[in-house]
């Protein structure tokens, strides 16, 4: 029987000069045509030699790994496609030739397999780990599923995409396949769409078309794409597990508003990698759907015991479904075995005859792209002595394991994380102390599912840097994380972010998953941070703050091994930077503060300003994530941090300047304080406490919580309405010092809150309609408004502002201080002189108090945190209502 080739790696000359790949590199951008790959490809083919031969790709996203690919798919040569460092598949499958990177290790000189004639390409079943099996997929597979994806996704010549995915994962090699067949570029890249390089590289290139799983999705809102100038993109794919409904509504409207189009797709790599999309122009109406079968293929249900009416296991047929799986060298002469596919999924067909999974049928879990198996787990743990239930929660691994210490959690999820190579942030350990069970006696898993994923959280790294993310060779799946000076240094990077979160945060519980925000990190620690890691690693991504120690120091390693030359330090003062807008908010707000105080200048209306400011910090830190528990914690610290320092400051000026009352210490002065100027110079801080408290009773109730987690946007808009009662006077809250009472200035806080919330582009213009609304009229002065206008405008629409480096040193501490420079101020200039240098000397002390008073202040802060943390369940029971 003739052998037969991948069609569409043997016809790439045919578009002739026409731009194939694109990649970066410290000279620029580079490309290759497809005249040139398709001699490149056919040299490789040639070393490959005429015979078929088993070949074991260890392939990278980079032009010797694709020239490769094609070489051994136009020759006829079937590929076992793996991640670098795949070393033990070598032992498993013994391939003719180890191929990595350019070099062709060939390890006999013909075959020592019966290989089918058919045979093309072997993958493992979407990243499994738990199972041997590899997937066969023929070379009518691969150039059917090809055609498909092109005619499903409407691909064009002229479009770019990018390999934000690894080529060994089912998705990324489509991507590139898919657009190889018509003409189309790609842009070769392992950065994450973290990294500011990323998305230079892309704009330079052309991208038009950028695929990523649920988790790519995430990280595209912690770098706010929403506000990003992206011009060429028409295609946003999404694949490799279920996004939440809300998530594709959301990102469906921001596609209409911007000019892109969101497919949501689904595939397995048993039918080589799609099977359906669902429309862009169906998905905010039907959020919950996978769409319709790709051409050529066609859906049908199965029955299945039990199941509800309507709803069947997912059959699949279509010329893209696999030969069969191999688990040993064996199998790799076999011919097609599977006429259909039988997908593991329960679903059920809409009326408009679109496709809707609703559950599993098998003990299998897809976790971050990874398929696992879930009765192997619970026996692996059952070995030690444990019992244990692990469910499928989507996108994380959810155990349940009956009675144990605390300490005994950490070491579960280390073991699962290690042994089945799934980042320790995708699996949420909680402990039972009873297991629910059915009226049958049956374990409630969905129940038990509940209670689990009720109390804990996790996220999911993209597949590109999953093997990254295996703590070593023995990751379970065979590949090893690597070895050699590059992966040590990040490892020692990573270490030392750990190492420095730990000092700075006082946590030396801090772990390598744990980031600045899990850590709870807040505005007042969130500059003192930057600088030093900035110190440590050089530019920072944008959401350095969400990202793990690990995440952070790799993200941070792509953008230094793209640098040419080590800068010089006359250069590095020389250079800009780019600064968060609220942290350079708040330096030049305090400043000019000191300054109009001090008769320098006269611009006023910064406080008001750093109100906004305070909104937006809360939504970013005390709101980012975790357990209700933990939220209430965190906000619980950042009012200790205020409050304790400045009730300390006030107590004493209490004691030697009859002008204050009690009142000041115990931030009462909007309740009992006098008319007396001096008493309310603080308005401020007691405004900020009184809101900070206020929202933390809020958030207490279960309900609101749950509200604000599933309307994020929606809660922070809904308090700055109602809060302008007491901002237009309807509710009267006092005669005098109107504007520094906290309910009157509750708007503003909950304004910077919002703006933190808004993703969209219209959620920014109803914010702007507000500020344009509102702030007129607030003061009596004319000026005053404006300046309180522009900064709220700029908080809100500008994402990060441009400083000269050498000014850098200088304006973060000044940020870092800015609530000690605020309290100690008119003590201090009262003595030096209501000067410039008075202002000077005012901030440097301030400087100097907050440097000294954090040894203090952050043990008590601690401390309140634990006890508010204590105050909320955090141990989940069998009949316990589910409160987070």
């Amino acid at each position: 029987m003739p052998r037969r080739r991948v069609a569409l790696a043997g016809r790439l000359r045919s578009f002739g000069d026409a731009v194939a790949l694109r990649w970066a590199d410290p000279s620029g951008m580079q490309t290759m045509s497809y005249a040139v790959l398709a001699g490149g490809v056919d040299e490789r083919a040639a070393a490959l030699g005429p015979a078929p031969r088993l070949v074991l790709l260890e392939a990278a996203n980079d032009v010797e790994s694709v020239v490769t690919l094609l070489a051994a798919l136009a020759g006829g040569h079937p590929v076992i496609l793996t991640a670098p460092g795949g070393g033990g598949l070598v032992e498993t499958w013994d391939p003719d030739v180890v191929a990595r990177g350019p070099l062709l290790e060939a390890r006999r000189p013909g075959s020592a397999h019966d290989l089918h004639p058919d045979l093309a390409l072997l993958l493992s079943t979407s990243g499994s780990t738990g199972s041997p099996k590899l997937v066969r997929l023929s070379a009518a597979n691969i150039d059917c599923n090809a055609a498909q994806i092109v005619d499903a996704l409407g691909l064009r010549a002229d479009d770019v995409a990018a390999t934000t995915l690894p080529l060994q994962y089912c998705y990324g090699l489509s991507v590139l396949l898919s657009h190889l067949s018509i003409g189309a570029g790609v842009l070769l890249t392992d950065l994450s769409v973290v990294d500011a390089c990323f998305w230079e590289a892309f704009g330079e290139a052309g991208g038009s078309t950028l695929a990523g799983v649920p988790y790519t999705f995430d990280l595209l809102d912690a770098v706010g794409f929403a506000s990003m100038s992206v011009p060429r993109l028409r295609l946003l794919t999404q694949a490799g597990g279920r996004m939440d409904p809300a998530a594709v509504r959301r990102w469906a409207g921001l596609g209409v508003e911007r000019g892109f189009d969101l497919l949501v797709m689904y595939g397995q790599t048993e039918a080589t990698a799609r099977m359906a999309t669902l429309p862009a122009h169906l998905a905010a109406e039907n959020p919950s759907s996978i769409g319709v079968a790709v051409r050529g293929g066609r859906f049908s249900l199965a029955p299945v015991e039990g199941a509800a009416a309507g709803v069947g296991e997912l059959v699949y047929e279509g010329g893209n479904v696999m030969m069969g799986y191999a688990t040993t060298p064996a199998d790799l002469a076999g011919g097609a075995e599977v006429g259909q596919l039988h997908t593991g999924d329960l679903a059920r067909f809409t009326a408009d005859g679109l496709v809707e999974v609703v559950g599993r049928r098998s003990r299998f879990a897809k976790v971050c792209g990874l398929r696992i198996d879930l009765d192997r787990v619970e026996s692996d743990l059952g070995t030690g002595g444990r019992t244990a239930y692990v469910m499928d929660g989507g996108d994380r691994l959810l155990v349940a394991v009956v009675g144990p210490e605390d300490s005994d959690l950490l070491t579960v999820r280390r073991e699962v994380s290690e042994r089945y190579a799934v980042p320790r942030a995708a699996v949420v350990v909680t402990a039972v102390d009873e297991v629910p069970r059915t009226a049958s006696g049956k374990v409630d898993r969905p129940g038990l599912a509940t209670l689990v994923d009720a109390f804990g959280e996790g996220t999911c790294p993209t597949p590109s840097r999953l093997i990254a993310s295996s703590s070593g060779p023995d990751s379970g799946d065979g590949s090893a994380d690597g070895a050699g000076t590059g992966n040590e240094s990040r490892l020692d990077a990573a270490e030392q972010v750990r190492a420095l979160y730990a000092e700075l945060l006082d946590r030396p519980d801090a772990t390598l998953d744990d980031s600045f925000v899990t850590l709870r990190g807040d505005s007042l620690s969130y500059v003192e941070a930057s600088v030093r890691l900035e110190g440590l690693l050089g530019a920072l991504p944008a959401s350095w703050h969400v990202l793990p120690a690990h995440e952070l120091a790799r993200a941070d390693a792509g953008v230094l091994e793209g640098a040419a030359t080590e800068p010089s330090r006359a250069s590095r003062w020389l250079r800009w930077r780019s600064l968060e807008t609220s942290v350079v908010l708040r330096a030049v707000a305090i400043t000019v503060i000191v300054l109009t105080h001090a008769g320098v200048l006269d611009v006023r209306g910064g406080a008001h300003v750093l109100l906004a400011v305070a909104g937006f910090a809360f939504a970013r830190f005390q709101l980012s994530g975790g357990r209700r528990s933990e939220r209430l914690a965190h906000v619980a610290e950042s009012v200790t941090r205020i409050a304790v320092p400045s009730a300390v400051w006030l107590g004493v000026l209490t004691l030697v300047d009859e002008r204050y009352s009690w009142w000041n210490p115990v931030l009462l002065t909007s309740v009992g304080g006098g008319n007396v100027h001096p008493q309310w110079r603080y308005w401020f801080v007691e405004a900020v406490v009184h809101i900070l408290v206020g929202v933390t009773v809020l958030l207490a109730v279960p309900a609101i919580d749950r509200l604000e987690r599933a309307r994020p946007f929606v809660v922070p808009m809904a308090v700055a309405l109602v809060a302008l009662v007491f901002r237009y006077g309807l509710v009267p809250v006092g005669d005098h010092h109107v504007n520094g009472r906290p309910a009157v200035v509750l708007w503003l806080f909950a304004l910077g809150w919002a703006m933190a919330r808004a993703e969209v582009r219209w959620q920014r213009w109803l914010l702007t309609a507000y500020v344009l609304a509102v702030v007129p009229g607030f003061f009596g002065d004319l000026e005053r408004n404006a300046v309180l206008g522009a900064g709220l405008l700029v908080l809100l629409w500008v994402r990060s502002v441009r400083v000269p480096a050498f000014v850098v040193p200088v304006l973060l501490p000044v940020a870092s201080a800015s609530l000690f420079i605020y309290l100690v101020q008119w003590e201090v200039m009262g003595r030096v002189g209501y000067s410039l240098l008075g202002a000077a000397v005012a901030v440097l002390t301030g400087w100097i108090a907050w440097r000294g008073s954090s040894p203090i202040v952050e043990p008590v802060a601690r401390w309140v945190g634990g006890r508010v943390a204590a105050l909320v369940p955090s141990r989940p029971r069998a009949g316990d209502r589910v409160l987070s």
